[in-house]
């Protein structure tokens, strides 16, 4: 095991599964076809989280499958560089790694992306693959909808990996973060990722993302149907206007968003914003200071390029946030 990893029957803060990818981002301004050059990073919505959660202090673990290929070993280095345990990540010589390409925007628009991960190895794992033991060693899960998109195999290793968890008394964040084009159909995607919605502690749906799922128009009528379903606490996304939140023990509330001079890259924000809340409710704080984090590191990842550049350290962290 290498000497990044966490030992064996050392508790861990929190666990994902999740695919890591090779992110690709052009050089300028364009279309991809146009891009002379690309810069490499790590992509993976399990991943960003894993890394900022890693960056401010928490024992992090994270479980997935690699290829046995250089875009595999330059992503578990760079896990392992962040002090992330990934004793259970194989890299399989049979599979492949999956990657992206990611254009440059000027204007803060979405950029266009370009996914290549169908039948990569990460999409292989099975429920199989959950060992429950390591699992149990953590007292948090975070879970996203992205994972669980990838094949049947994996929404039955999210399904176990939540189950496990919550039997063991342990708490689940989930983060619907939909990617429509991953499900076999809207009516799939919503019946899926409202099941997993109902598994876990706390939900963190965007405004759109909780429309689409439940129906609701309002950011209230949003955290209603998931408080419904059983979470004791759902933090509805707003975007530039901050956020809502229905808590069970706390009541509701809104934060406001933080001032961004510059938007370079909206993706990833959703990321920050469960790497500020997750860490920050794990430590205690209360709900609307953990949404207050969760503002503050969405609005400063929304203002890089790459996905995980824009995450704080604890020093960073503690200077900053009021």
């Amino acid at each position: 095991m290498p000497a990044t990893d966490h030992a064996a029957g050392t508790a861990l803060d929190v666990v994902t599964f999740g695919e890591a990818m090779l992110l690709l981002v052009a050089d300028r301004p364009g279309p991809l076809e146009d891009a002379p050059a690309f810069h490499r990073h790590s992509a993976g919505a399990e991943t960003n989280v894993a890394i900022g959660l890693a960056r401010l202090g928490l024992k992090v673990g994270w479980a997935s499958r690699l290829g046995n290929d250089w875009m595999g070993h330059y992503l578990l280095a760079t896990m392992r560089a962040e002090g992330i345990d990934c004793s259970h990540v194989v890299c399989d010589p049979r599979q492949r790694t999956g990657f992206m390409f990611k254009g440059r925007v000027a204007d803060g628009s979405d950029p266009p992306i370009e996914y290549h991960r169908s039948g990569s190895a990460a999409s292989l794992m099975q429920a199989a693959d959950v060992d429950v033991q390591w699992l149990r060693s953590a007292r948090h899960l975070h879970a996203t909808g992205v994972f669980a998109a990838l094949s049947p195999g994996c929404l039955a290793t999210a399904v176990k990996a939540i189950t496990v968890m919550r039997e063991a008394g342990r708490t689940v964040s989930f983060d619907p973060n939909l990617r429509p084009t991953l499900w076999p159909s809207i009516d799939v995607m919503r019946r899926e990722i409202n099941r997993l919605s109902a598994l876990a502690d706390w939900v963190l749906p965007g405004l759109d993302e909780g429309r689409l799922l439940t129906g609701a128009t309002t950011p209230e009528g949003v955290a209603r149907h998931y408080r419904g379903l059983g979470a004791s606490l759902v933090v509805v996304k707003l975007g530039p206007d901050g956020a809502y939140f229905d808590s069970a023990s706390q009541g509701c509330g809104r934060v406001a968003a933080f001032a961004v001079s510059e938007v370079v890259d909206t993706v990833g924000a959703g990321d920050g914003f469960a790497v500020g809340a997750v860490s920050a409710l794990l430590e205690g704080c209360s709900v609307a200071d953990a949404v207050r984090r969760g503002a503050w590191i969405g609005a400063r990842a929304v203002q890089v390029r790459g996905d995980t550049e824009g995450l704080p350290t604890r020093a960073q962290l503690n200077v900053a946030v009021p």
